[in-house]
Order: structure tokens, then C-alpha cells, then sequence
């Protein structure tokens, strides 16, 4: 199950499910809008189970805190998207990290070196970004958010590679990936940043996803930038929790049919 709020944009369901039926596994992944306040007793309600899942907006950090085992990558994130219950003791992970990983390698065409990182957002899943980017070669990045405060808190946990950046143009100047990490476009048109503003030689990642890619994409790969929008991300994360759950690797290509 997918644990969120909203949820009824999700596209998890139906990879997910494609990936259980193709794997001839009798059970169904179904997406579960909870409240906030929901959340604590929904848990306790789930351990009664044995229940497993993911967890989207707004959730990943009440999850973490709820957890009695975390991984060490849900521990350096502190945002948990995988969960699981084992003994009656609530497991956490985040496999938005190796699902960015996948994703990043992809569209730049193997390991980044050397990279000058843009990450628009301070959350939970520029977190998850910067816990990869810190294993990159000469990677730094520069954090831009609305949060300041957020934004200086982030930079810090990750010191090594990043930098809070306050003026966008100034952090844009230089960069060979810019990175969405905010909720922004994911239920309009409206885009992060002018695509205008971006060197024209610099890789666009988009974590928001839309069939047939978010407009900030498609206006990116109009101008001539390689670019690529969440739903890589999405489907490597999920497989990457499918095998948490279930101990084998699930069909991706049976996945990424799903949602042509």
C-alpha cells in the first residue's frame, strides 16, 4: 500500500501491481489517502497485520519517526518512503536515494563526475538527493529554497557537498544538473524556474512526474537540454522496495509497460 496525502495522482498502484502480478504474487497494492492525524493510529493498525508499504507527501518524516529499526540510509536522509513490519517491530527505509541514483546515471550517461549541482528545495526528497550526490566524485551542489532556515539546515547535515545559495541566477551560472526537488508543477503547469535561465549544456531532473513527462521537461528538451522527469525515479524506488518486501527482483520491464 501507498501511505499519503493526497494520493489519488499516484502512479504506484499501477507499476506496483503489474510487478505482483507478473512476479504470480495473489495480493494487491492499493494507495491510501491518510490525514496527518490519521497517521499514528492507521500504524498501530497496520502492525496488527504484518502490513508493508510506501509512504509519499506528507508522511516520510512522521514514518521515520515512528519507526523502531531504521537503515543507515533512512537514518542519513531522516525521511523513511518504505516501510515494513517484522516481529511487530516497525522497519523504515528509503529507497528514493537509489531510485535518484538509477534515475541521475541515466540521463547524464554513466557515473557524474567533476558535477556543479543545482537542487531547487530543502524537503525530505532534496535530502534524498544530496545523500546520493555526496558519494559522487567532486560533486558539489547548491541548495536554493523558499525555506531559508530549511534550506541552511539541509546544507549543514550535508557540509561536504553543499552550499546554500540565495541569489538562483548566481547558482544557475555554472551548473551541469539542475534538480527539482519541490512539489511544484506536480498538480499544475507552473515550473519551478525558467528554463531560459538554464545553460543550455546542463541536464534537467525533474522529481515531479506527469505521463508523457511535467511541462518544465518538456520545455527543457525543447530548448535542447537533456532532461528527464520523476517517473525513472519512481518506478527504480519502487522496484528497489519491491525487493525489500519481497526478497526477489521485480520485472521492471513489466513495470515501465504498465504506464505507457
Amino acid at each position: 500500500m501507498l501511505l499519503g496525502h493526497p494520493v489519488d495522482h499516484s502512479l504506484s498502484p499501477v507499476f506496483q501491481n503489474a510487478a505482483l502480478r507478473a512476479a504470480k504474487i495473489p495480493l494487491t497494492y492499493e494507495a491510501l489517502d491518510v490525514a496527518p492525524r490519521e497517521l499514528r493510529l492507521l500504524l498501530r493498525q497496520l502492525k496488527d497485520h504484518n502490513a508493508a508499504g510506501n509512504v509519499t507527501i506528507p508522511h516520510k518524516h512522521s514514518v521515520h519517526g515512528s519507526c523502531d529499526e531504521l537503515t543507515d540510509i533512512a537514518a542519513r536522509v531522516g525521511a523513511v518512503n518504505t516501510f515494513w513490519f517484522e516481529s511487530g517491530r516497525l522497519h523504515g527505509d528509503n529507497t528514493d536515494v537509489g531510485g535518484f541514483e538509477a534515475a541521475a546515471k541515466a540521463l547524464l550517461g554513466g557515473d557524474p563526475v567533476d558535477s556543479h549541482v543545482v537542487l531547487l528545495g530543502s524537503g525530505g526528497a532534496a535530502a534524498a538527493v544530496l545523500a546520493a550526490i555526496e558519494q559522487w566524485t567532486n560533486a558539489r551542489v547548491a541548495v536554493v529554497a523558499r525555506h531559508p532556515d530549511r534550506a541552511a539546515k539541509l546544507a549543514r547535515r550535508f557540509r561536504d557537498v553543499a552550499r546554500v545559495e540565495k541569489s538562483l541566477d548566481v547558482a544557475l551560472a555554472d551548473a551541469t544538473l539542475v534538480i527539482n526537488a519541490t512539489p511544484v508543477g506536480q498538480h499544475n503547469d507552473e515550473m519551478p524556474t525558467d528554463i531560459a535561465k538554464i545553460p543550455k549544456t546542463a541536464a534537467v531532473m525533474d522529481l515531479v512526474y506527469r505521463r508523457g513527462a511535467t511541462p518544465w521537461v518538456r520545455a527543457a528538451r525543447k530548448r535542447g537540454n537533456r532532461a528527464a522527469d520523476g517517473l525513472p525515479m519512481l518506478i527504480e524506488q519502487g522496484a528497489l522496495s519491491f525487493k525489500r518486501w519481497f526478497g526477489i527482483e521485480p520485472d521492471r520491464e513489466a513495470m515501465r509497460q504498465s504506464l505507457v
